[in-house]
């Protein structure tokens, strides 16, 4: 028999382009000869990014001073939510007693239109809801922009003026108000209304 032929093997390595490959850079876009302009020996043109994120952050109040807010004071005016109708009227709590009774000073609650407008759209289930928040001492805050939506019209409302105070039960809502600073938030409990982060200095 004849003897097998054994040849050697040789080692097989993997070939790994270097980190400063030109193959790994990626293409540049191709400028416009205009573009391409020497300085006038000021100093080096300025290249502007247009893949830059502007972030628009609103102005503080003046009113604001670190947990206070200098714009509430009595009287109060209280930005009433649909659901804080709804509660109020299940809890069988009058409002103008509870916040005078909560704030210790007079209060003017405020209502806007979105709220009648989805209070209307409820139906006959929240009909003396609507009935409470039609009432004549309210005090109406119209409503200039397009559709029927309460929860925003609040937050852009609070947003401009910081002197109202927000009466609501609703939890999402809740959350987007906390974030705004200097914005006292009022909810309906076992029969009285109970406050959050009302500051000493307005009392």
């Amino acid at each position: 028999m004849g003897v097998a032929k054994k040849t050697r093997k040789f080692a097989q390595v993997k070939r790994v382009l270097g980190r400063r490959d030109e193959r790994l850079k990626k293409p540049s876009a191709q400028t416009k000869p205009n573009a391409q302009t020497k300085s006038s020996g000021k100093g080096p043109a300025k290249k502007t990014d247009e893949s830059e994120v502007v972030r628009h952050i609103p102005q503080v109040p003046s009113g604001l001073f670190f947990q206070s807010n200098q714009q509430l004071g009595p009287p109060y005016h209280v930005i009433l939510d649909t659901n804080f109708f709804s509660h109020s009227v299940l809890r069988k709590v009058d409002i103008q007693d509870g916040l005078m009774d909560l704030l210790l000073a007079k209060s003017i609650p405020v209502v806007t239109d979105c709220t009648i407008a989805e209070l209307e759209k409820l139906g006959n289930k929240y009909r003396l809801a609507l009935r409470l928040a039609k009432d004549e001492r309210w005090k109406r805050l119209r409503c200039s922009h397009s559709g029927t939506y309460a929860d925003q019209c609040i937050v852009d409302t609070v947003m401009q003026n910081r002197c109202y105070l927000v009466g609501t039960d609703d939890k999402e809502l809740r959350q987007r108000l906390r974030k705004i600073p200097g914005v006292p938030l009022v909810g309906v409990g076992r029969g009285k209304f109970h406050i959050e982060r009302l500051p000493e200095i307005a009392v």
